[in-house]
């Protein structure tokens, strides 16, 4: 028979696993990913891939010390976007990226990640962008957009453009050239910020082309619509929470789970046997 001292140690331990009522501003990003809400919501969007998705998520957090002072109520918000999108947040890959701005994390979609989301749609043939090197260029008319290139011309390994090219299963090609003069000039009129510039200018200059290219005459599907808003807007700090809830600010939070290994503990064993998988 179950002593009294017993009895009160079990309903201490059962309260002491019942989730709080906390502000999610307050909470760490390994304790954010942590929380039952958090957990459902990208459980929702990536079903057996999200606790994947959040270990790299947290990995990419814990290697950047840059992204580590931004709120993690915003990293959070970010990475959503990249999980409805369906890319990998690895930094290394060039899908999408997820960088510091004030304070703040924001997402922004890579280079290949236009081409992924573009490749998705069925409706492209063929898509690619490249650096343009000295001595390569022989002819760009931009009227008529004839561009001659001689790729083995190449007298140094100075970039001196970009040339985006994509041709669509129906027959219409479109291909557009930007010398380093014109991505700069875009660049310091349109970026907020030159953090990822610094970090990788021909990825950044590539995206540019690509994107520019792509809204003006490419077939974007809604998916492809929502990458181009969501990519290097001011990003809005709020909760990802329950619709149902009074307070979006309040999540249940229960400190006695933790990550193990950076990947997230959960009641059903099945979410730990998922792989994310992506298209190359």
């Amino acid at each position: 028979m179950a002593t009294n001292n017993a009895l009160k140690n079990q309903l201490a331990n059962k309260k002491d696993a019942t989730p709080q009522q906390v502000s999610a501003q307050s909470l760490g990003l390994k304790s954010l990913l942590n929380t039952p809400t958090m957990q459902k919501k990208f459980e929702q969007v990536l079903n057996k891939k999200a606790p994947q998705f959040m270990s790299s998520l947290l990995n990419l957090y814990n290697g950047d010390p840059y992204l580590q002072k931004a709120d993690a109520m915003s990293v959070v918000t970010s990475a959503m976007v990249a999980a409805t999108l369906d890319l990998p947040v690895d930094k290394n890959l060039g899908y999408a990226w997820i960088v510091p701005y004030s304070g703040k994390a924001q997402f922004q979609l890579g280079y290949k990640g236009y081409i992924q989301l573009a490749l998705r749609t069925g409706q492209y043939k063929g898509i690619n962008v490249i650096e343009v090197r000295e001595g390569e260029l022989v002819k760009w008319n931009r009227l008529t957009e004839e561009l001659e290139l001689d790729l083995e011309g190449a007298t140094s390994e100075k970039i001196v453009g970009y040339c985006g090219y994509f041709k669509l299963i129906n027959g219409f090609e479109k291909t557009v050239y930007w010398s380093r003069a014109e991505i700069e000039a875009h660049k310091k009129k349109f970026s907020k910020s030159d953090f990822g510039w610094k970090k990788d200018f021909d990825a950044m200059a590539k995206k540019t082309v690509l994107r520019n290219m792509l809204s003006k005459w490419g077939i974007l599907s809604i998916e492809m619509q929502t990458a181009v808003a969501k990519d290097e807007e001011i990003p809005e700090i709020k909760d990802i929470t329950d619709e149902s809830q009074e307070d979006s600010n309040i999540i249940d939070y229960n400190p006695e789970q933790i990550l193990q290994n950076g990947d997230p503990i959960d009641q059903s064993e099945d979410l730990l046997q998922g792989e994310i998988v992506f298209e190359q």
